[in-house]
């Protein structure tokens, strides 16, 4: 009755009640998804959405049909799958999202590792905030992704990776001068630098400084680690950088990175993928790999000891 690329289509729609957002998903323009939604609803004698010019919602069918069409193409992507894992560990395309906090630091590693040691593997990396890569995981346009624990969503199975603990930036030029290592309460709230809204780190850097309050922020929202540290190597303010960023940024930018006392606090990276997934053997290898690559990433004792200096 309904082809699959229509279903998909309509699994998108109903998830984001946006036409524009849904075509942008879909890869195709708005009036393309907005006919094959239309030649369902003929087909159907009914219609599957209310319209209006501020919203988007499902009618009495749409929500009835909605459930049955994510079982049918649940049970597609998962022949898909099994055809896939028929060739071999890590072999065809594997589409992997990333978050913007992890992905500079950790992809320059993985991904070499990877075409070393899986050759036939191709690799379609996405880059983005959790949500927005956990609702592509949930319709199907990714298999995997890589982003800070606990992710909120049914139907997932996630697999810790490593700890990556946080640690203090600031300018070597600050006339503040910060001890190591600090407690959570030594931190400079009123000069503390955040990602913008949206972006997971924010909220995990809100966590760690338990006595922030919103009033006492700087009122800027950085959009990359990389721009915040720039902000800070100017003398702007101080701000909380992952381990895994460390190496990289400290090189790039004139900063110095202060430890905090035990027990320190961490954010934990993991793999997440669906659960009805036929390619877990795909998945524990691929952990496999970014575990060692986030012992690479890891500073010693000495190399924080010449970089606090």
């Amino acid at each position: 009755m309904f082809s699959v690329r229509q279903m998909r289509y309509f699994e998108i729609l109903a998830t984001t009640l946006h036409f524009r957002k849904a075509a942008e998903m879909a890869r195709i323009s708005q009036p393309a998804l907005s006919a094959q939604i239309a030649e369902m609803e003929m087909r159907l004698g009914a219609a599957l959405f209310e319209r209006t010019r501020r919203s988007v919602v499902l009618t009495d069918m749409g929500k009835r049909l909605l459930p049955r069409i994510r079982t049918i193409l649940d049970e597609i992507r998962s022949l898909e799958e099994l055809a896939a894992q028929k060739r071999g560990i890590l072999k065809g395309q594997l589409r992997l999202g990333i978050i913007p906090t992890i992905a500079p630091y950790l992809l320059p590693l993985l991904v070499p590792a990877l075409h070393e040691a899986y050759p036939e593997l191709s690799i379609e990396l996405r880059e983005a905030v959790t949500s927005k890569l956990v609702e592509d995981l949930r319709l199907g346009d990714l298999d995997a992704l890589v982003a800070a624990l606990p992710i909120e969503s049914e139907g997932t199975i996630a697999r810790p990776l490593f700890r990556d603990r946080f640690l203090v930036a600031t300018s070597t030029n600050d006339i503040d001068v910060l001890t190591s290592p600090m407690t959570q309460e030594d931190v400079a709230v009123e000069r503390l630098l955040l990602l913008e809204e949206g972006h997971c780190l924010r909220d995990q850097a809100l966590a760690v400084c338990t006595n922030v309050k919103r009033r006492q922020l700087v009122n800027y929202g950085a959009t990359s680690m990389a721009t915040l540290l720039q902000m800070v190597s100017h003398g702007m303010g101080l701000t909380l950088i992952p381990e895994i960023a460390v190496r990289t940024e400290a090189t790039r930018n004139n900063v110095r990175i202060v430890a905090f006392a035990d027990p320190e606090p961490a954010r934990d990276i993991g793999l997440i993928w669906r659960k009805q997934s036929e390619r877990r053997d795909d998945f524990e290898a691929l952990a496999a790999t970014i575990v060692d690559c986030g012992r690479q990433l890891a500073i010693s004792a000495d190399e924080l000891k010449a970089l606090a200096a």
